[in-house]
């Protein structure tokens, strides 16, 4: 007698799942990098809105509706981690706001859907930065010309990780005796930054610091070839974290050091030495690495303990303002 053979078939996909798949292929369209597409949208609608909507027997986004939204984001804080554990009203103010652009995007598609997940409040905080001093002697720690760079480059010039891992050889712009940087930024956004100080030094390394027999035309490359023998690996961003977190420990610095703190330190810096916060750009120099954020952040959540020296600064700025005014 034949055996029958039982073949199990996956559940077919819902509307709503459907629905969440054409959104993320339209946000891919638009030209989101794809770290942005996973780490901002991907998870909060797979694996939050979707799971939460299965269990609660949802398979259509028009059924999705301000007490469902409700009950989605009271789970969350309550017992929203993978292990049960509390989420952070950071991470579910996070989920809820790429629930909300979804929810929105659906709504212009005519979807038949009303609903917007509330906000958790947030706490205000403010991030604490690292002084000149205290980067200075994170630069004296590094042990490599390559690892001061990298220090320096953060700390003077606001990049972001990614930023300054995509520079070539071939980035460094020189105009009209003004030194500047040619970054790839977020959103495929090339732009110029300045870089008085460091270009020389830069220059200086691209043509005898770093591997002699490198091919690749990235400026900041790792010590070890690739398994195959070729090519010498790219420097990672993980590469960069422990960087940072080494040499501020060498340097004695009790602070939870991180690049990105560098970049806020940065702003604080600006904002000391008279840099105008209304006529700053923040998008450019301040802003988090947030996709959802709709509205800049104010440069004030950036100052921790430099109220005085930023008073200061600003006053001066605004005196030499008025004096150019006067003899113009």
């Amino acid at each position: 007698m034949a055996k029958v053979r039982v073949v199990k078939t996956s559940a077919p996909a819902t509307a709503l799942a459907t629905l969440v798949d054409d959104y993320l292929a339209h946000c891919r369209a638009r030209g989101l990098a794809p770290n942005t597409v996973n780490q901002a949208y991907r998870y909060p609608l797979l694996g939050v809105l979707l799971r939460f909507c299965e269990r609660e027997g949802i398979a259509d986004v028009a059924r999705i509706n301000a007490r469902v939204l409700d009950r989605l984001s009271a789970q969350l804080l309550e017992s929203g981690g993978r292990s049960g554990q509390p989420l952070s009203p950071h991470s579910v103010h996070s989920y809820s706001r790429a629930i909300n652009h979804f929810l929105s995007w659906a709504k212009k598609e005519g979807e038949q859907v009303d609903a917007k997940a509330q906000l958790p409040k947030l706490p205000k905080r403010l991030v604490e930065v690292l002084s000149r001093e205290e980067i200075q002697g994170m630069e004296h720690a590094a042990r490599t010309e390559r690892d001061k760079l990298i220090i320096r480059l953060l700390a003077d010039t606001g990049l972001r990780v990614g930023e300054l891992l995509g520079l070539r050889t071939n980035d460094l712009v020189e105009q009209n005796r003004n030194y500047y940087l040619h970054v790839r930024g977020k959103g495929a956004k090339d732009r110029l930054v300045p870089a008085p100080k460091v270009f020389r030094r830069l220059r200086v390394y691209i043509e005898r610091g770093g591997p002699k027999d490198a091919v690749s035309n990235r400026v900041f490359l790792s010590h070890r070839r690739r398994s195959n023998g070729g090519d010498y690996e790219p420097l990672t961003t993980s590469g960069v974290d422990q960087l940072v977190r080494n040499v501020a420990e060498s340097a004695g610095i009790t602070k939870r050091a991180y690049p990105h703190l560098l970049r806020h330190s940065f702003a604080t810096w600006q904002l000391s030495r008279g840099m105008n916060p209304a006529s700053a750009n923040p998008r450019a120099l301040l802003a988090d690495d947030d996709p959802g954020c709709l509205q800049p952040p104010q440069p004030s959540r950036f100052i921790r303990g430099d109220a005085a020296n930023i008073s200061r600064g600003r006053r001066e700025h605004l005196a030499a303002t008025r004096r150019s005014e006067l003899t113009s």
